[in-house]
């Protein structure tokens, strides 16, 4: 890495941890509340999606795309976003993304028809990915002490992991309460307040003028590349992976990435540097994650079909079902996972984290059709804590390898693959489980006895899924040096 001379404008964040512990604890509060604001939108809504339904009159098929829409947008906007926060400047984007989102939030909420929804939705994704794509960068230079970036990494990814369960909690509440356009309406005082207060506390990033290519052709190619990739995946729940238009898009998909890639090797100011793969932790981290992710997003969609499908849970009471997995997760992410990440090494964690994953979805393959929630579904609650384990650590080995002049395309590179998994998640395990259950139902089988095989065969795949992560992060991921003593607790 190269040393920086004087004249080096100061990364953005720098200048607020010079003012003391007070503005960086109030900066993390403001990334963190921007990042909830986007989490929590992303589960709300899979609560709610019957009721818009039947509001909005949608037919099963078009309402995919009140959540495609905003995957597309969201996954294959974040490599460019994060970039783009390198070069021009992470408040900057954060600040845009904030508007953008919570613009785009009240027209989701004031929709009456289906094409104003899904093209708001398709909004909120573009501010999703501008606001996540820089938000791991700024932390990285507010906090670039290494114990201090873990707890800040922490609470972030707490932030992340249970606000996914909370937003069902609350979008079921909200929806049976009230309507489901609240859903969409509680993201504007959390967005107007997350952008005023960022203006104040967030330092500017100001442009690099020897900097200022953004690759043009490489954004094209990647933006291109991972939105057809998206939609590819997203397609496979609908067609299977064996039509032609499916196999045509994603071949498509990988000639507009190897493009990219062809690209970023012989461009002078690459869009994404491949020197970032160099690092075993970089690769070997945002390759567990996509493994992780698959497993776990889909876990948290075929949970609450199962739970309203086959035991007749309401929208309120899924949610609270999810809420347990939500306070573990919290639990072991704030006062834990900095501690352990310290003492023990990321690697360590990590696998400890994947170890309580695969145990809780292994639970799951013998689900019964009448199932005792204290007896069959609490255990693997309580066991997802380990996520708060294993996000955190993952996170932390993921931007391990970016110097400051890179953490915006780090943090955009991390969030894709997040989001990248969550599709290929939600997109195979859905798939085995619906045809699982089509092959019974055609058998002769009962409805529910249908849905609960079909929901087995998906936890056990993705019990699989966490193995394959395990292993992976067991044998490519770099080992604390011998000799080396861990930092006190």
């Amino acid at each position: 890495m190269s040393t920086r001379t004087q004249t080096t404008p100061e990364p953005a964040g720098l200048r607020s941890a010079s003012s003391g512990g007070r503005s960086r604890t109030l900066a993390l509060a403001v990334l963190c509340a921007g990042m909830l604001m986007i989490i929590l939108d992303g589960s709300i809504v899979t609560v709610a999606l019957p009721a818009i339904q039947r509001d909005l009159r949608f037919s099963p098929a078009d309402l995919t795309w009140t959540v495609n829409a905003y995957m597309i947008a969201f996954g294959g906007l974040l490599l460019l976003c994060g970039r783009l926060g390198d070069l021009f400047g992470r408040k900057r984007m954060f600040v845009a993304g904030l508007a953008v989102f919570t613009g785009a939030s009240l027209l989701c909420g004031l929709a009456t028809s289906q094409a104003v929804l899904i093209g708001a939705r398709f909004l909120q994704g573009v501010g999703g990915a501008m606001t996540s794509a820089v938000s791991l960068g700024l932390i990285v230079t507010l906090f670039p002490e290494p114990r201090e970036r873990g707890r800040a990494i922490g609470a972030f990814s707490f932030v992340g992991a249970a606000g996914a369960s909370i937003g069902q909690v609350l979008g079921g509440v909200l929806t049976q309460a009230v309507s489901w356009h609240w859903i969409f309406f509680i993201n504007l005082p959390i967005g107007l307040a997350a952008g005023v207060l960022a203006v104040r506390v967030l330092a500017p990033d100001p442009p690099r003028p020897a900097a200022r290519n953004a690759d043009a052709l490489g954004a094209l190619l990647v933006t291109a590349g991972l939105m057809t990739g998206v939609l590819t995946i997203v397609r496979t729940g609908r067609h299977g992976w064996g039509s032609g238009a499916t196999l045509a898009l994603g071949a498509l998909a990988v000639a507009l990435l190897a493009g990219f890639v062809a690209r970023q090797a012989a461009a002078r100011s690459p869009l994404l540097p491949l020197r970032m793969f160099r690092s075993r932790d970089v690769s070997g981290a945002n390759a567990v994650q996509v493994l992780m992710v698959s497993a776990l997003f889909g876990f948290q969609i075929l949970m609450a079909l199962y739970l309203q499908n086959v035991l007749g849970y309401g929208a309120a009471a899924t949610g609270l079902a999810m809420l347990p997995a939500a306070l573990a997760i919290g639990t072991v992410s704030l006062a834990f996972s900095a501690r352990l990440n310290a003492r023990f090494g990321e690697r360590r964690v990590l696998l400890a984290g994947l170890a309580l994953l695969v145990a809780a979805l292994a639970l799951l393959t013998r689900l019964p059709v009448h199932a005792d929630y204290a007896v069959h579904l609490l255990p693997t609650m309580l066991l997802a804590g380990g996520f708060g384990l294993a996000v955190s650590a993952l996170t932390v080995l993921g931007m391990s390898g970016a110097g400051a002049e890179d953490a915006g395309v780090a943090s955009g590179l991390f969030n894709t693959t997040q989001q990248v998994g969550g599709a290929l998640g939600v997109a195979v395990l859905s798939t085995l489980a619906g045809s699982r259950t089509h092959t019974l139902l055609t058998d002769g089988h009962g409805t529910a006895s249908a849905l609960t095989a079909g929901f087995r065969l998906a936890f056990g795949t993705g019990a699989v899924l966490l193995a394959v992560a395990f292993v992976l992060a067991a044998t490519v991921l770099r080992r604390p040096r011998k000799g080396a003593a861990p930092p006190p607790a």
